[in-house]
């Protein structure tokens, strides 16, 4: 589950549901993924995208193995303690791992709760009202069903109001769904990403592919990232890969962590 949740951070579940299970099966256990060097994480990860993740992975479970004997733990603090864990994948292990009765704030439950009380909220008072709401013993089933709600029926959108089973008490669908929309900024819910293509992020891509392979020279840098004519950028977007641990260098070539 924790693995899931680290993938589902920042990838699309189509996408996740394709590497999610050779992720498992190359690292069956915290263990597995701690013995590991990084180098064989990030080889895994390919295709997923935000390489740091795999990185952060590693360390994870690494710590899992020598703070917990290899158990994720099913405890809050002990989980956001750990390399790469925020309140949102904390508590979704929690729930959907351990059945604790714990509020699970992703972008879709956020909309669904500024919509329903009419106002944005903080990050804080979105939590406490996600929390608030689970029944006594249906952590599991609740934070399902609200996810599904938002992403199915609350969406962003076209929200289909005539077929959400709380129209009667959201406050923004009673008031007629006026400008601005409640969830428009309010904590939890996702803007818009920045444009990928030609960016740097495309360009880090790029590099951290072609080091799945093997080593890659440094005057082959702009090359490899699509950037022939703008070696300086090559190079400082190179020396983000670096500072990120993503990569090594000689001062000839670059290569994954060992």
């Amino acid at each position: 589950m924790l693995v899931a949740e680290v993938v589902l951070q920042q990838t699309q579940v189509a996408r996740a549901l394709d590497r999610w299970p050779v992720l498992l099966d190359r690292f069956p256990t915290p263990a597995a993924c701690a013995t590991a060097s990084p180098a064989a994480v990030i080889a895994a990860w390919q295709g997923l995208g935000y390489n740091r993740r795999a990185l952060a992975l590693h360390r994870c479970a690494t710590e899992v193995v020598r703070r917990h004997d290899g158990v994720v733990p099913a405890d809050l603090d002990a989980l956001l303690d750990l390399p790469g864990v925020g309140p949102y994948t904390a508590r979704a292990v929690l729930a959907f791992a351990y059945e604790a009765d714990v509020g699970v704030l992703d972008t879709n439950v956020a909309r669904v709760l500024a919509r329903v009380g009419g106002r944005r909220r903080t990050a804080a008072a979105a939590q406490r009202a996600v929390d608030d709401a689970v029944p006594l013993g249906r952590g599991w089933a609740w934070n399902q069903a609200l996810m599904d709600l938002g992403a199915t029926v609350c969406t962003a959108r076209s929200p289909r109001c005539a077929d959400c089973p709380v129209v009667s008490s959201c406050a923004w669908a009673v008031a007629g769904r006026p400008d601005p929309d409640p969830a428009t900024g309010s904590a939890g819910v996702s803007g818009r990403q920045s444009r990928f293509e030609g960016s740097d992020r495309q360009g880090r891509g790029r590099l951290v592919n072609a080091l799945r392979c093997g080593p890659v020279a440094a005057d082959a840098l702009a090359t490899v990232m699509g950037w022939p004519d703008d070696p300086g950028r090559a190079d400082r977007v190179a020396a983000s890969l670096l500072r990120d641990g993503l990569a090594v260098a000689d001062g000839v070539t670059y290569r994954l962590p060992g």
